[in-house]
């Protein structure tokens, strides 16, 4: 460790005191506090089974001495903080321990729970817990430490005595060493070694698989043309800044914490823009194509976004996901809450790393958008980023729009939404591969011929929304309705099972990625149209907000754009009102794809200038 340790600390006065009988009979709690440098004059806390808490302060070479009053009962934890640091160690008796990154990790992983929240509620069946799960998780720490530095541990990381120099202490410089080099921090792996995950890839998640490059810059002028010709202008108004757009291609984990890739874009304001701007995260809706990227100025989404935000001084990033573009992962998870709000987190560093290598600054405030799939995605990274990154990024505001929040609530409907024979095949073959337990075999869910390819069908590497359907792969050519297109993909019993059955494997799935019961600490924006076909509000934004109201949240709101979209697009302001013409199916057919999405942007926007 880089600060030098007295030759006579603390612990070794205490235990000297013990041998000579100078000391109280009570027990005592002893120990060293290091990150790799020592934890000098830090607030040490230890919360036992029972009895009263015991403080103290470590000494200038981290070590530090708890006297036990007799009344506490063993095990305890231990809280070592100096304010820029807070590490936890675990006493299983009284004696001597190490509170470091180390025994942090072995806590988290044996508890299955973050060290400072299994602090905050320590008692006896934690206790129990973290002891029964002790030495799994050192076994499990010791290996991940070899991943990450190379070296190998040779004592036990909660109680092995560290000298200075030797090569146990080296190894604690050294994992410090390739944390500030990667730019992360000790909290940044806890949530790895909580879910056992490979800390090696949590390491790495953010950075950057390829340098950021500059494809173009779309001019205000530009902007503006578009916008007017489209008719768009109206509601992003005209163009502020030119706009930098800069492909992406950064490091980020799997379903199960693996390293993997994701592809993006940033779009960098410049021109007569040039203060720090916020960053805007963005996460796009429900794609079929795998090699679509947002890292096109060509393309109608990344456009959208280049005006409604980046021209008005907004940097911009947008994950293409996993399974996509350049992801090397074998599948997209589809509506999978974990692995999106990964993708989207991981996006935020890439910005980062990116604006700064484009000469581009940005302010630290961070806004967190998405629209369809990505409503769902934007919502599990903004209550991702609060309750595992808040030190990280700063997060401001979110703004999910047209989400399905709800996913348990709407397979339980009678009728089919719009494009289901695109969306529930999708979600139950993804959910099939994380979790594997969703049918025993395609044909138990499917019906013929969908069953013998439908698992690799998406995302498509050939296909768009269009060629699904007419080329047969997907039923809808034949004009036919929602119903008739579940019904001719699925099979009945594995229908009626999800709709009657409580403990169907699929509902239970869908319980997983719903995203309620949360509740937001920055603002939080909820938007739709009550028309939208494709993702009802009454079934997902409705219920998302009566269970935010539920718990009295005075920093939630929620928007109907329908009038807008009536009145833009509706037969004299109003929407279509026969079934059968041609009217109605061109209004409802682009509702939620075209019509609906620049209304829900510019209220996001109307909520991030009032905190950018």
């Amino acid at each position: 460790m880089r600060q030098s340790r007295f030759p006579l600390t603390a612990v070794t006065v205490a235990a000297l005191l013990a041998a000579c009988g100078g000391s109280s009979t009570n027990p005592s709690i002893s120990g060293l506090a290091a990150t790799g440098a020592a934890l000098a004059n830090a607030n040490v806390t230890a919360k036992c089974s029972s009895g009263p808490t015991v403080t103290g302060t470590t000494f200038s070479d981290g070590s530090f001495s708890l006297q036990l009053t007799g009344s506490q009962t063993m095990p305890c934890l231990v809280q070592v903080s100096n304010g820029a640091v807070t590490l936890h160690g675990f006493a299983a008796d009284a004696g001597r321990i190490n509170v470091t990154p180390l025994t942090d990790w072995v806590i988290a992983k044996a508890m299955g729970l973050d060290d400072a929240l299994a602090f905050a509620s320590f008692d006896a069946s934690k206790g129990s817990t973290i002891k029964a799960g002790l030495e799994q998780a050192k076994t499990y720490v010791k290996a991940e430490l070899t991943a990450l530095t190379g070296g190998t541990l040779s004592g036990d990381p909660l109680t092995g005595f560290f000298k200075i120099g030797d090569a146990d202490d080296k190894l604690l410089d050294g994992l410090a060493a390739a944390l500030t080099a990667a730019g992360k921090t000790f909290d940044d792996l806890r949530l790895g070694a909580v879910l056992g995950l490979p800390l090696r890839a949590a390491m790495d998640r953010g950075t950057l698989v390829d340098p950021a490059a500059l494809l173009t810059t779309l001019t205000a002028a530009q902007i503006d043309g578009a916008t007017m010709a489209s008719g768009l202008q109206a509601i992003s108004g005209k163009a502020k800044c030119d706009v930098k757009l800069v492909a992406l291609n950064y490091n980020t984990v799997g379903v199960k914490g693996e390293k993997t890739n994701s592809s993006g874009v940033l779009l960098l304001p410049t021109g007569a823009c040039n203060s720090a701007a916020g960053l805007v995260a963005y996460a796009k809706g429900t794609d079929v194509q795998k090699p679509h990227t947002l890292a096109n100025p060509t393309d109608s989404e990344t456009f959208l976004l280049a005006a409604v935000y980046a021209a008005q001084g907004y940097a911009v990033v947008a994950t293409d996901y996993l399974g996509f573009a350049k992801s090397a992962y074998a599948y997209h998870p589809y509506l999978h809450a974990d692995s999106e709000a990964s993708s989207v987190i991981d996006s935020i560093r890439a910005a980062r790393i990116a604006a700064k290598s484009n000469g581009a600054a940005l302010s630290g405030k961070v806004m967190v958008t998405g629209y369809s799939q990505g409503g769902h995605s934007s919502m599990a990274a903004h209550r991702a980023i609060e309750r595992d990154n808040a030190r990280e990024i700063n997060l401001v505001a979110g703004a999910h729009l047209a989400g399905p929040y709800n996913l348990s609530g709407s397979l339980k409907l009678p009728n089919a939404i719009a494009g289901y024979q695109f969306f529930v095949p999708y979600l139950v073959t993804a959910w099939q591969k994380v979790y594997g337990n969703i049918y025993s075999s395609p044909s138990m869910a499917f019906k013929q011929p969908y069953d013998a390819y439908i698992e690799t069908l998406l995302p498509s590497p050939t296909l768009n929304y269009t060629t699904l359907v007419t080329s047969g792969q997907l039923p809808g050519a034949a004009g036919e309705t929602p119903n008739q297109a579940r019904d001719a993909m699925f099979q009945a019993a594995f229908f009626a099972d999800v709709q009657t059955n409580a403990n169907s494997t699929l509902f239970l799935a869908a319980k997983k990625n719903d995203l309620l019961g949360w509740s937001p600490k920055s603002r939080l924006l909820l938007c739709g149209g009550a028309g939208d076909p494709t993702v009802p509000p009454l079934v997902h934004q409705a219920v998302m907000k009566a269970d935010f109201d539920s718990r009295n949240l005075a920093n939630v709101s929620s928007v109907d754009v329908d009038a807008y979209v009536q009145g833009a697009y509706g037969i004299g302001g109003k929407a279509p009102a026969d079934p059968a013409s041609a009217a109605f199916a061109t209004y409802y057919g682009n509702y939620h794809g075209s019509y609906e999405p620049p209304f829900c942007h510019a209220q996001a926007k109307a909520v991030f200038d009032l905190v950018k």
